[in-house]
C-alpha cells in the first residue's frame, strides 16, 4: 500500500500531499486556503476521490451514477473494451429498457452495417407486424421492391397478391401491368398447348378434331353471312341510297371480296399470309 505522505503546518495539518496537488487546481488562494481547511460536509478529512470531486476531475472509487458513467467512458476507450462492455450490456433488458430511442436507432444501424447481420436481423423485423405497420408506405414499396428482384420470390408474391380482389382490381387499372398479365395468359395457354401436342398420346386425335371444328366455323361463318345478305338485299327493293351509303357498301364489299380471296387461297394452299393491301382492306382503310 502506497504511504500517503501529509503535510505539515496550520493551512495543511493532517491533508495529504495528494490531496494537496489536486486543490492545488484551484486558482484562487484564499478559496483554495478555504478548501483545504473545510473537509466536505460529513468528512473528518479530505480524500483524494473527495478533493478530485471538488474539482470536477476523475474519482478513483466513483459513487454517483455520473461517476460510474465517466469511469466506464475512459475505461471504454480502448476498441477492445468498448466491444466487450457493449456486447455485456446490451444482453441486459433492464439497460436496454432505458436507453433513448434515438439512441437506439444509432445502436442498430451500427451494429448491422455488416450485411450477414442485417440479413439476420431484417426477418425478425418484417414478422412483427406492430414495427412493420409504422413505416412509412414509400419505405415499404422499397422493401418489396427489393425483396422481389428474384424472379421465383416475386412469381410467388404476385399470386398471392392478385388473389387479393381490390389488389387485384387496382392493379389492372394500370395498362403495362394489364397488359403483361394478359400476354401471360396467352404465352401460358401456348405453352401448355405445346406441352400437351409434345407429350400427349391424344394429341393427334385432338389436333383432328381442332381441323374438323375450323371447317365447321369456315362453313358456319360462310353460311351466316349468305343467309344475313339473303335476309337484308330484297329489303332494298325500289331503295335509293345515297352517294355516301353507296361509298360505304362498295368498301365493304370490297372488304368481303378480298376477305373470300383470302378464303379460297387458304382452302386450296394452306397457306393464311396476309398481305399489306388485304390487311389494309380487312382493317377498313
Amino acid at each position: 500500500m502506497d504511504r500517503v505522505e501529509v503535510a505539515e503546518g496550520p493551512a495543511g495539518e493532517g491533508v495529504s500531499f495528494t490531496v494537496h496537488n489536486i486543490l492545488a487546481s484551484i486558482a484562487n488562494d484564499e478559496e483554495r486556503f478555504a478548501t483545504v481547511l473545510n473537509p466536505p460536509e460529513g468528512k473528518s478529512r479530505w480524500t483524494p476521490d473527495e478533493a478530485n470531486r471538488r474539482v470536477g476531475r476523475q474519482v478513483v472509487k466513483p459513487v454517483t451514477p455520473q461517476e460510474k458513467v465517466s469511469a466506464i467512458h475512459t475505461l471504454a476507450q480502448d476498441e477492445e473494451v468498448a466491444a466487450t462492455v457493449t456486447g455485456d450490456l446490451l444482453r441486459r433488458p433492464a439497460v436496454v429498457a432505458q436507453v433513448k430511442d434515438e439512441d437506439r436507432v444509432r445502436a442498430v444501424e451500427e451494429l448491422t452495417r455488416e450485411e450477414q447481420v442485417a440479413a439476420a436481423v431484417a426477418p425478425d423485423f418484417l414478422r412483427r407486424p406492430a414495427v412493420v405497420a409504422r413505416v412509412a408506405k414509400a419505405d415499404k414499396v422499397k422493401v418489396v421492391e427489393e425483396l422481389t428482384r428474384d424472379e421465383h420470390v416475386a412469381a410467388e408474391v404476385t399470386t398471392g397478391l392478385l388473389r387479393r380482389p381490390d389488389v387485384a382490381f387496382r392493379a389492372m387499372s394500370d395498362d403495362t401491368a394489364r397488359h403483361q398479365v394478359n400476354h401471360a395468359q396467352v404465352e401460358r395457354g401456348r405453352q401448355a398447348r405445346e406441352h400437351f401436342e409434345q407429350t400427349s398420346p391424344l394429341a393427334p386425335a385432338i389436333r383432328n378434331i381442332d381441323r374438323s371444328v375450323e371447317f365447321l366455323d369456315l362453313v358456319t361463318a360462310c353460311h351466316a353471312f349468305v343467309a344475313a345478305a339473303g335476309r337484308v338485299v330484297p329489303g332494298m327493293r325500289d331503295r335509293q341510297l345515297g352517294d355516301d351509303e353507296r361509298v360505304i357498301v362498295h368498301e365493304n364489299v370490297a372488304r368481303v371480296r378480298a376477305m373470300l380471296d383470302w378464303i379460297e387461297t387458304a382452302v386450296d394452299t394452306g397457306k393464311v399470309d396476309v398481305d399489306g393491301e388485304l390487311a389494309r382492306l380487312l382493317q377498313g382503310e
